[in-house]
């Protein structure tokens, strides 16, 4: 099987349908041996943070010299990102050698009437072989959607179990309160796994701790009022936490919650058979890069983009544009899909700007998308500077022509978009 047939099977696999839980994953994953067995984890669950914390985690191992897995959801340049050894991306080769073992599997489950598969499940299962097949001491695993019945929870050997930032988000499968939604993503917890987690609402906090005594795992706080910013700007961050030194590369104040995080969590390791020193973290921190959060594109006239899709994720923008961006002309960039707080986010956000411009993201399943006229219509409610564009370059073209060289462009919405609207931006006249 080459790259191209292996990527068309994973299409195919739609038109079988799925179940929702973990029964499909777990007999796939029985029928390929098991490979997630002979591997460690830290899992990552949260609302917002997972692909921050997740990076500085991939970066300082890889500093302390281990080869770690990382499996990311989703992605924003490549298909491949989603599967990566140390920074570097699954091989077309490796990605179709593991399809091909996989795809009789579940070729013969779906022959046998069992529950087939959905496409992030047979990517979950391929990163799994990759990462024994390579030989990782350890993998950075983020949830894809909540954390109980996320098919990444079919794994066993959790080390450290991670809840970033918890807020309203996806409802309709996880709860209809931030403390529901808590206690779901807390369903990574494994026995002997220790939970970290950080800045939270006093309920949620409270739901994390009853989850810990429940199950009778340890429990660990970050507390990001302990980190004293030394300097904040959009190119770095120096704090010090807990007699650690730690430069960022993250803008944002929410980003030294996620190091927190990350901190915490690394320094938990080392009673676990891993050695990670104080050097290893700053210097992995220091190297970490994760872009499309709060990140600046071009210069004259700047433009960010930010992949803030709810409303807690709005909020850190909002105070990020006013903490590096007082005062300043701002033209946005939106696209939305139909399944986010779009009213909530838009009534935040879209009194902001002197203009606005909307887009379509990019998806599979094109029913989610809000089309950029319908988007238009909820932001003209607050808003009514807005124009609808046909493509992610004329938006980028427009709204160039329409900050000259003092405003600032900020796009956001949909991670999907992100990667075409980068290239959009970068690319030279």
């Amino acid at each position: 099987m080459k790259y191209r047939e292996a990527r068309a099977c994973i299409q195919e696999s739609q038109r079988f349908g799925h179940e929702m839980g973990l029964k499909a994953i777990t007999i796939l994953l029985e029928r390929m041996g098991n490979p997630e067995r002979d591997l460690k984890f830290i899992h990552i669950a949260g609302t917002n943070g997972k692909g921050s914390v997740n990076a500085h985690l991939a970066s300082v191992l890889k500093e302390a010299g281990y080869r770690v897995g990382r499996f990311v959801s989703p992605t924003l340049y490549g298909y491949r990102e989603r599967i990566q050894i140390n920074d570097d991306w699954i091989s077309e080769e490796d990605f179709a050698e593991g399809m091909t073992i996989l795809w009789p599997v579940l070729e013969g489950m779906v022959e046998e009437g069992l529950p087939c598969p959905s496409p992030f499940e047979i990517e979950t299962a391929l990163s799994f072989w990759y990462f024994k097949q390579k030989n990782c001491d350890i993998v950075a695993l983020e949830c894809g959607l909540g954390g109980e019945t996320d098919a990444t929870n079919v794994i066993q050997n959790t080390v450290i179990a991670i809840l970033t930032a918890v807020s309203m988000d996806h409802m309709e499968f996880l709860g209809d309160t931030p403390e529901k939604i808590a206690r779901t993503k807390a369903g990574i917890l494994k026995p002997g796994a220790v939970m970290v987690t950080g800045r939270q609402t006093a309920g949620v906090t409270e739901e994390i701790r009853q989850v810990c005594r429940e199950k009778g795992n340890a429990l660990i706080l970050g507390d990001p009022e302990e980190a004293r910013v030394i300097s904040s700007t959009l190119e770095k961050q120096i704090f010090t936490y807990r007699g650690l030194t730690v430069t960022i590369h993250l803008a944002g104040a929410h980003q030294i919650d996620n190091a927190v995080i990350a901190i915490e969590a690394l320094r938990e390791l080392n009673h676990h058979g891993f050695v990670i020193r104080d050097e290893d973290i700053a210097a992995g921190m220091a190297g970490t890069v994760w872009n499309g959060r709060f990140t600046r594109l071009t210069k004259d006239p700047d433009f960010l983009v930010d992949g803030a899709h709810n409303p807690d994720a709005a909020a850190r923008l909002k105070d990020a544009i006013e903490q590096y961006y007082p005062g300043r002309r701002l033209i946005f960039i939106i696209g939305m899909y139909k399944d986010k707080q779009v009213h909530t986010l838009m009534e935040m956000m879209a009194p902001m700007a002197e203009q606005i411009f909307t887009i379509e993201p990019s998806s599979n399943d094109y029913n989610r998308v809000l089309s950029k006229e319908k988007l238009a219509e909820v932001i003209r409610e607050f808003n009514p500077a807005v124009i609808p564009c046909d493509t992610i370059k004329n938006a980028v073209d427009k709204a160039r022509q329409c900050a000259g060289a003092d405003g600032v462009i900020v796009a956001f919405g949909s991670l999907s978009f992100i990667g075409e609207l980068t290239e959009a931006a970068t690319a030279k006249n």
